[in-house]
């Protein structure tokens, strides 16, 4: 027995459109309607593929830190410590500034734009992000080169800080040389 109309849309580039809708706006700044425009299908369609805005939000961060947030999963392969550390915070800053991605982190505003509604959504993005501190954690545990007496989990959460808040400046408006600047100067503090 058939099972429905087959779909009439492509689902990734589906997914990347509601991905640039809520970099741009959010979760809770992205309505159903704002997802059905941009992603160019009826609600019925976006629910039989991605379920309910939150599913579908799920995947949408899976694409992101698969697309253009891998970067820092790559960083985590760099070959010392102080590498491993310099990609991630510059490659904060080239995420975050992109000539054609919106300004600031998926992520971080997920973390810090939900309401109580969402606070699954909220956590999830938690999640993901404590998932990303602890691969970093451990991997500054095997680094030979960082300056003595530095604790890994200090480090990381460092990093994390960090790159968090160049997420935030950037979103407000910084620009890249200007975020360039306060990476350098942060990567200077931090591998002395």
């Amino acid at each position: 027995m058939p099972g429905g109309r087959p779909r009439s849309f492509d689902a990734d580039a589906a997914l990347d459109r509601a991905l640039e809708v809520f970099w741009r706006q959010g979760y809770e700044g992205t309505s159903l309607s704002d997802l059905t425009e941009a992603m160019g299908i009826n609600r019925p369609s976006l629910y039989a593929a991605f379920g309910n805005k939150e599913e579908l939000f799920g995947r949408v961060l899976d694409r992101y830190l698969e697309g253009p947030g891998a970067f820092a999963a790559d960083a985590l392969e760099a070959p010392t410590g102080r590498e491993v550390v310099e990609r991630l915070v510059l490659g904060a800053v080239e995420l975050t500034t992109g000539d054609h991605t919106p300004h600031g982190c998926l992520s971080v505003k997920s973390v810090h734009a939900c309401g109580p509604d969402s606070e699954p959504v909220r956590q999830d993005a938690v999640g993901r992000r404590k998932a990303g501190e602890a691969a970093l954690r451990r991997r500054l545990e095997h680094a030979t080169d960082l300056p003595p007496g530095r604790d890994p989990g200090v480090m990381a959460g460092l990093v994390h800080t960090i790159t968090d808040g160049i997420a935030v400046q950037a979103a407000g408006g910084r620009g890249r040389e200007e975020l360039r600047q306060v990476a350098d100067l942060a990567l200077r503090a931090l591998l002395g």
